[in-house]
């Protein structure tokens, strides 16, 4: 197991990484401003839920085989920015009368969940990155490594979950009043579609992390 100060200076390390907006905190912030709180949180949740994930993954060994073929990479990086362009399509082109305005639960929050799972899932950087910032902080002398980077990786994700949850709800709070005219809705529809569709092109054109 990490010492406590190991898992001090890794939950620092992880916030002071994780509170600058990048994809994951941008499309939760875009789900709440767009949809409110609840529906940034569900995302956010589904975001997190994907990250553990990759951190199963890296413990036991999948994140090194995506770090270390191009072609691996490149399909489960193709992968994710087609589904991102998908859901800015789709936003882009929903009729006004179909422009949603909350996420209320059952369907739209499982829905909601489940985007953010399959977004965070299919981001090889997201593996690419636990597999070289968890091992910085993992010594053999300690334990098992694998139970280390599985603890490390539940740290992280926790910390994650304190970040992510604030931008939902300070998002969501500022998209309360602009989601009462169906003109800003409308308006904030076409921006998430175009955010999206943005995401999906910028992740189809970066490349691998040491490129």
């Amino acid at each position: 197991m990490p010492s406590g100060s190991t898992l001090a200076v890794f939950a620092l390390a992880s916030f002071l990484l994780i509170v600058v907006p990048g994809p994951a905190v941008l499309y939760v912030v875009t789900r709440s401003v767009a949809q409110g709180r609840r529906a940034g949180l569900v995302s956010m949740l589904g975001i997190e839920a994907g990250g553990l994930v990759h951190v199963a993954a890296a413990a036991i060994g999948l994140s090194a085989v995506i770090a270390s073929s191009a072609a691996a990479f490149t399909v489960v990086k193709l992968a994710g920015a087609a589904y991102l362009i998908y859901l800015g399509v789709r936003r882009l082109v929903v009729r006004d009368d179909a422009l949603p305005e909350v996420a209320t639960g059952g369907r739209s929050g499982k829905r909601l969940f489940v985007q953010g799972i399959v977004i965070n899932v299919l981001n090889p950087k997201t593996a690419v990155f636990f597999l070289a910032f968890l091992p910085q902080f993992v010594d053999p002398a300690k334990g098992t490594v694998t139970l280390q980077f599985l603890v490390l990786g539940l740290t992280f994700v926790a910390v994650a979950m304190l970040s992510d949850g604030a931008y939902a709800l300070v998002a969501g709070t500022a998209g309360d009043w602009l989601r009462g005219s169906a003109r800003v809705r409308r308006w904030l529809s076409r921006l998430s579609g175009a955010v999206f569709v943005g995401l999906g092109v910028t992740a189809a054109l970066s490349g691998r992390p040491h490129d």
